[in-house]
């Protein structure tokens, strides 16, 4: 008899929201924030996973328990934030006693007609896992708290037209500090993104040398970042922040060593080579060589006789 998995629960609006945590209904439909010093909440209410159509950016001051994050529970330190984007898994606290904190959750349409709409789809840290939290420091806590009491201040006040503009730049001002922090936090921790880089290159060259190409194809940010234990963009972030090049432009700068490694020293066919890296397709693998090189592979090749 086939066991069937059961349905994750798919949470659609704010109203949703306060509903699954016995709250009145929203005073905005589209955006919401919950200090979680108040009484009334109790997040261990939600499902244990749900997936969210809403944007959610999560300070935490002092956590009682444990929060559900993608496949488990994370234990976030006092002073952390995590931000979530639409159609990931999350979950509720597996415990609940004494969290200080604040939730913002806002559908992205509360972000129609402004530059934020398409603009927070840059922000990679809405991409990265629990183990990736931002770690604040005893001032960065106070700027983020301060911006969070601006927010909870306009949400709980008259609404009126200038409303959703206010907050919509408090939301953008919280996202750039966000990002200042993120690229301190990579940097106070260059000792383990040193080795971070180590690991990363280690993988790399396994790849290439247990011949992976020739059966998977080009190696991706995927594939490194699941070896590394750390999200594609994560992952990436770190490597910028060290030498300044993505992990994708660091697998591109392999490729080309090997390719001209191969141009150099074997009687490969351009084709061949393309193939023996992974490219499905010749043409692509040119397109690279010369983007990288100012020469074609054939060029290149020439040019060592």
């Amino acid at each position: 008899m086939k066991i069937e998995k059961p349905k994750i629960a798919k949470v659609e609006s704010i109203k949703e929201v306060h509903r699954m945590l016995n709250l009145p209904g929203p005073k905005h439909p589209l955006i919401t924030l919950f200090d979680t010093r108040d009484e009334r909440i109790n997040l261990s209410c939600l499902p244990v996973s749900y997936v969210t159509s809403l944007y959610k950016i999560s300070f935490i001051e002092k956590l009682g328990g444990k929060f559900r994050y993608g496949q488990g529970y994370y234990d976030f330190d006092e002073g952390s934030m995590v931000f979530t984007a639409p159609n990931q898994v999350v979950g509720s606290t597996a415990v609940y006693k004494g969290n200080e904190g604040y939730s913002l959750i806002f559908h992205q349409d509360f972000l129609q007609g402004f530059p934020l709409a398409a603009k927070i789809r840059q922000y990679g840290f809405f991409s990265y896992s629990s183990n990736e939290a931002l770690h604040l420091s005893e001032q960065e806590r106070k700027t983020v708290s301060s911006i969070f009491k601006i927010i909870e201040e306009e949400l709980n006040s008259r609404i009126d037209d200038f409303s959703q503009e206010v907050v919509i730049a408090q939301i953008e001002l919280l996202l750039t500090y966000a990002k200042r922090f993120y690229k301190r936090q990579f940097l106070t921790r260059q000792a383990a993104t040193s080795d971070l880089l180590q690991r990363f290159e280690a993988a790399l060259n396994s790849y290439f040398q247990k011949e992976m190409p020739t059966k998977r194809g080009l190696p991706t940010v995927q594939h490194m970042a699941d070896r590394l234990n750390y999200t594609p963009n994560y992952l990436s972030d770190m490597l910028r922040s060290l030498t300044g090049l993505s992990a994708q432009q660091h697998i591109q700068e392999q490729l080309i060593e090997r390719s001209k490694e191969l141009l150099a020293t074997s009687t490969l066919s351009i084709s061949q080579v393309a193939y023996r890296l992974g490219f499905g397709h010749p043409q692509s693998f040119s397109r690279l060589f010369k983007t990288k090189t100012q020469l074609s592979p054939a060029q290149f090749k020439s040019s060592l006789n």
